[in-house]
């Protein structure tokens, strides 16, 4: 998935011409902290909040103020891997998409990429979940997913997480079915450490109702 395809909609941009008042009541209605000035489609740079609090005066047109606008954005053919790491890197509740000119061509919210990778991470998806401790050299994940497969049953997704400053590594694996008791005593016999595995009902319902509540909270 790439960021076009990523594009919130109704988000609009502002203008140079547009008033601090104008773009908070934007955030707001948007629930965000950070808004793009566009002007003639080109991307000039983003607003914050904070930055709307610290002028003088809230009536008066954006482009009358010396404006120190930060300017990060992704290109429309960017992997969702690259607007996640741009967004995390800069702390943005949104992102601007560019073309190879630099016009402006719509903005990734927070909430929005959140439910891609909820979607691609088959988060709402009935399964258990596995959590494999190991160093990061013994990662084979061919014979991880021939181990899975061996006991019929498929991984819906995984992925990774690294300890720092050590060569220790965590490997979530989100399954497709329930019950994994037979399989983790096959990675047990296999000489991997299971870190935490999650199969009740319970605690996927669980699961699924704390991610419906949130992209509740984020999507009002």
């Amino acid at each position: 998935m790439i960021a076009r395809q990523l594009i919130t909609d109704g988000i609009m941009p502002l203008k140079t011409s547009d008033t601090g008042r104008i773009a908070l009541e934007w955030m707001e209605d948007f629930r965000v902290m950070h808004m793009p000035i566009v002007n003639d489609q080109i991307f000039l740079g983003l607003i914050s909040e904070k930055d709307i609090y610290s002028l003088n005066d809230f009536d008066e047109a954006l482009g009358n103020h010396a404006l120190s606008l930060v300017k990060p954005y992704v290109f429309e053919d960017q992997h969702i891997y690259e607007v996640l790491k741009t967004m995390f890197q800069n702390q943005l509740s949104l992102i601007p998409v560019v073309n190879q000119y630099e016009h402006y061509l719509g903005a990734i919210t927070l909430p929005t990429l959140l439910s891609h990778f909820a979607s691609s991470l088959s988060v709402q998806e009935p399964g258990a979940i596995i959590v494999l401790e190991m160093s990061v050299n013994d990662f084979v994940l061919s014979e991880i997913a021939r181990i899975v497969e061996s006991n019929d049953t498929k991984i819906l997704s995984l992925f990774i997480h690294s300890e720092k400053d050590t060569m220790q590594m965590q490997v979530h694996l989100k399954l497709n079915k329930k019950d994994v008791s037979a399989l983790i005593q096959t990675f047990v016999r296999f000489n991997y450490t299971i870190m935490a595995y999650f199969d009740a009902n319970d605690d996927i319902d669980d699961l699924r109702k704390r991610y419906d509540a949130l992209m509740k909270y984020l999507n009002p």
